[in-house]
């Protein structure tokens, strides 16, 4: 690993480096501790729930679990850090991240305030910190941002400003739609195509607020951990960018929700249930009929990364997940 190799050149001596992931026991980040403890460093694993840890690593694992939204917290997870990756997100359900409140402000912004302040006069080298923002924040002014984006953003300016004064070594990857099942906690997360297979599941009928043709770039859980990880490896020509990281590949939502629908029947044996338009609800924003930006060229071009599960496959890997979790839940009423 190059930050390896970096981190102790400029430490001058012989331990594994230090990397932080803050939201190591969620979606994202269980994926991102499972890629980094095949590694030669010291992972510290922090969050508010029990963090998995993989049993068999080249790493050396640690857990931290804190509420990192409370005083004082941050700065005692990433002391001594050499790396962070920023994943902590305040993230609900249809309605909720569309809202801002006290609570999502302090996690989506403030977290990042105090990560920054946390390494302000530090006598060793500026840490990198590799920050998990949304493709929704780099959609242009036509399309209004949803309240989650402009926190996103305002996380962002906070570690743009800190790197200027080189006080951390920042780096924004703006992801794409993230779906799939995370291969260190097995949960398929929140996410839409989790949703719909959930529905499916329970022959529910999937809906979409418009005829189908809105297109979404999905993006494996996997790819992204692996996005995270290379990005570490390439923090010199990184640093200060926001970067678009997606499968860059569009497909209708009409035709994906169908393909799922397929899927799951083939796992359950019943007919597929019906894909079905219905009127938009009254919190629908204009984001949600619109695909933001999320082609990887230039992040590719600068770390060699590029998406290796195909969508479809990706799909089947979480019907099945999916569908195992369903029987088991059934057999426990």
């Amino acid at each position: 690993m190059k930050l390896a190799a970096e981190l102790l050149n400029q430490s001058k001596d012989t331990r594994r480096p230090l990397i932080v992931v803050l939201g190591a026991s969620g979606f994202m980040g269980s994926a991102v501790v499972d890629r980094l403890a095949g590694l030669p460093v010291t992972v510290r694993a922090v969050a508010r729930g029990l963090s998995p840890v993989p049993a068999e690593a080249v790493a050396d694992v640690e857990t931290h679990q804190v509420d990192l939204a409370r005083p004082g917290a941050l700065a005692h997870a990433v002391e001594g850090a050499d790396a962070v990756v920023h994943l902590v997100a305040q993230v609900g359900g249809d309605r909720s991240w569309r809202a801002a409140d006290e609570r999502t402000e302090r996690v989506n912004v403030g977290v990042m305030r105090d990560l920054v302040t946390a390494f302000e006069g530090r006598d060793a080298p500026a840490p990198a910190v590799v920050f998990a923002s949304t493709a929704q924040a780099g959609t242009s002014g036509e399309h209004p941002r949803a309240a989650y984006a402009q926190q996103k953003i305002a996380a962002e300016e906070v570690l743009r400003e800190g790197t200027s004064r080189g006080t951390v070594r920042g780096v924004v990857l703006r992801l794409s739609t993230v779906y799939g099942r995370s291969p260190l906690s097995g949960s398929a997360g929140r996410g839409v195509l989790a949703a719909m297979t959930r529905r499916a599941l329970d022959g529910d009928p999937l809906t979409m607020w418009h005829d189908g043709s809105v297109e979404r770039d999905f993006l494996h859980v996997r790819d992204a951990a692996h996005a995270f990880v290379t990005a570490l490896d390439h923090v010199p020509r990184l640093e200060g960018g926001n970067w678009a990281v997606g499968s860059g590949s569009r497909v209708r939502l009409g035709e994906v929700f169908t393909f799922l629908a397929d899927a799951v029947a083939e796992q359950t044996g019943r007919p597929p249930v019906p894909v079905q338009s219905v009127q938009p609800p009254d919190f629908a924003e204009a984001g949600d009929f619109h695909t933001p930006e999320s082609d990887p060229a230039a992040f590719s071009a600068v770390t060699g990364w590029s998406p290796a599960l195909p969508l479809r496959e990706g799909l089947k890997d979480l019907v099945a997940a999916l569908t195992v979790a369903a029987a088991s839940t059934s057999r426990e009423r």
